[in-house]
């Protein structure tokens, strides 16, 4: 049981049947009356956000989310196949429970599929991947203004802003949370 009082951010919940994360928390004390937590929760399984107010001596019951290493193996239409590289379960998760993760991951890379009483709900790619960009026009110089950018698509098919000295064929290494260019390799 966890008091709230002592709500910190990534912490996950069960509150009212439902499994929510807390994204923000702050501790208020008014002048007058007593002190309060203020927080941003997001339910884990739907994606809601909703902001609600605790008195610090509530306690709620911490949930158990399992994260379990995968490899994604490919896609077949709207379902995306992936296999558990330990015992070789295999699983297979549609378009909603994906959510967009897949953008940066490329087939038969590792990444962490989330469960809550074995229902799974989300898959978290890698924080970095390495890909190569397949398309992008060249840059030219003197274009070099001020930290110029252009579009790039990388080898799974999404499009990324890259400096202009990044050319068609390079590596590149990129923040799978944000979409953001962050070196060539």
């Amino acid at each position: 049981m966890i008091s709230a009082g002592d709500f910190r951010n990534g912490v996950t919940l069960e509150i009212d049947g439902q499994v929510v994360q807390i994204l923000e928390f702050q501790h208020v004390k008014p002048g007058k009356g007593a002190a309060f937590v203020r927080t941003k929760l997001k339910n884990v399984i739907n994606g809601g956000v909703v902001e609600r107010t605790f008195r610090p001596t509530e306690k709620f019951p911490q949930a158990r989310i399992e994260r379990v290493d995968m490899q994604y193996l490919y896609s077949d239409g709207d379902l995306y196949y992936f296999m558990n590289v330990e015992n070789y379960e295999q699983i297979a998760l549609n378009d909603e429970t994906i959510d967009g993760a897949l953008k940066f991951v490329k087939e038969n890379e590792m990444v962490k599929v989330c469960s809550y009483n074995g229902n799974v709900f989300a898959v978290e790619a890698p924080l970095f991947v390495e890909l190569e960009i397949t398309d992008t026009e060249p840059g030219f110089k003197g274009d070099t203004a001020q930290g110029a950018t252009k579009p790039a698509t990388v080898e799974t098919g999404a499009t990324v802003q890259v400096p202009l000295f990044v050319n068609q064929g390079d590596v590149i290494k990129i923040d799978t949370r944000t979409g953001e260019y962050l070196s060539r390799v």
